[in-house]
């Protein structure tokens, strides 16, 4: 295996997209085969990468919410076919918009300047709001994560719990009838709420203990601890006005210090993130032995969950032509279209991580970088790094 080429390509992101700091893993049947970090950590640009780098991954985290979910399945606690109100009362009785044309809010970027509310015309939903339609993002929810409703509950309790937070979403309007399109949203926010509910832990303290401490992974956070945060990556973003780089906010989905976001909440190392990442690639096992999720979970994760019309929903950004969407996880389609094999599944996040696992190849890959709102990581940066690790291995 020759990674030199991939090493090339990171050490380039600099240069090419003004990444200035990136980290890539990539594991093999239980073994790290390549592993390649640089650039720097602080926003003044001064203090080199290393290692034990914790970084915000943002919807990275999604994947791992959807594992204990699915680790609720397997216990019984959760039947996907059951209505969200049997965990979660208050969405019930669920508001629908009407006359909503969900292409042209999506494409012509409407939701970047507000969402719908109930103010908007509305009916009661007819169809049933099923955990498998929320788990694949068919359940109609936005990603309207501060809404009116949110924020000033917020302004009232700055220790909101993530089941307080949730319950103010369901007073915002589906954007479409449950089960019939598609649209990205925080609908493993909701889920994280439905395993606290289910688990009787709260979400982070779940995750700790059925996915982080069962393989060894210390380093992955809901909330940064004091003693870690020096560790953290800075964030940092692009401000078209001043045509300067600015220091990003912290992670605006951590709404307070008890919210923990199992849409986009994790910071977390490297090495730790894909020491849980590793078990999706090797039929739900980890390096240590471990036993997080059976195949046949990991099966149902990876399966293509939408019909011709959801699929035209989920591409109407034009990203990930390739793929399909299964519970919270693209899944590749069109192998014509990447090196990778058919099923090879994963997600990405806001700064622009990008998660990879193929069961097939028994291959996991993890990368970071610190630079949100870089569209070209996700049209550009992980297709590439994609086919240039499957090509190393092959080599």
């Amino acid at each position: 295996m020759g990674f030199e080429k991939v090493t090339a390509y990171l050490e380039s992101l600099r240069e090419q997209f003004d990444v200035r700091c990136c980290d890539c893993i990539v594991l093999k049947e239980h073994q790290v085969i390549y592993r390649h970090l640089t650039g720097t950590s602080d926003f003044e640009d001064t203090v080199p990468l290393k290692p034990e780098n914790l970084h915000d991954i943002f919807s990275g985290s999604k994947v791992l919410t959807v594992m204990a979910v699915m680790q609720q399945v397997e216990q019984g606690k959760i039947n996907l076919d059951d209505e969200l109100g049997k965990y979660l009362p208050e969405f019930s009785r669920m508001q629908v918009l009407q006359d909503f044309d969900l292409t042209d809010y999506v494409s012509g970027g409407k939701f970047l300047f507000g969402w719908p509310t109930t103010k908007d015309p509305c009916a009661p939903a007819k169809n049933k709001l099923t955990l498998r339609d929320v788990l694949s993002m068919k359940g109609g929810f936005s990603y309207d994560f501060a809404s009116p409703a949110t924020l000033a509950l917020v302004a009232k309790d700055t220790h909101a719990s993530t089941r307080e937070i949730v319950k103010t979403w369901s007073e915002s309007p589906l954007l479409f009838e449950p089960g019939t399109r598609y649209s990205y949203s925080y609908g493993l926010d909701i889920l994280a709420a439905v395993v606290e509910v289910t688990s009787g832990l709260r979400f982070a303290e779940y995750m700790k203990q059925n996915l982080f401490d069962p393989v060894g992974a210390t380093d992955l956070y809901y909330h940064i601890p004091e003693g870690k945060r020096e560790l953290r990556t800075d964030l940092y973003a692009f401000d078209q006005e001043r045509k300067a780089y600015v220091a990003a906010k912290e992670n605006p989905c951590r709404l307070t210090d008890c919210c923990d976001s199992g849409g986009a909440g994790i910071c977390c190392s490297v090495e730790d993130y894909a020491k849980v990442l590793d078990s999706l690639a090797n039929d739900g096992v980890a390096a240590n032995g471990a036993r997080l999720l059976t195949k046949e979970s990991i099966e149902e994760m990876r399966k293509n969950r939408l019909n011709e019309q959801q699929l035209a929903d989920f591409h109407i950004s034009g990203l990930k032509p390739e793929y399909g969407y299964g519970y919270g996880v693209r899944t590749l389609l069109d192998t014509t279209k990447s090196k990778s094999p058919f099923g090879e599944f994963g997600w990405d996040g806001a700064a622009g991580a990008f998660v990879l696992a193929d069961p097939e190849t028994r291959l996991a890959v993890f990368y970071v970088q610190a630079a949100p709102e870089s569209g070209t990581a996700f049209t550009t940066i992980h297709p590439t790094l994609r086919d240039l690790i499957y090509d190393a291995i092959k080599e």
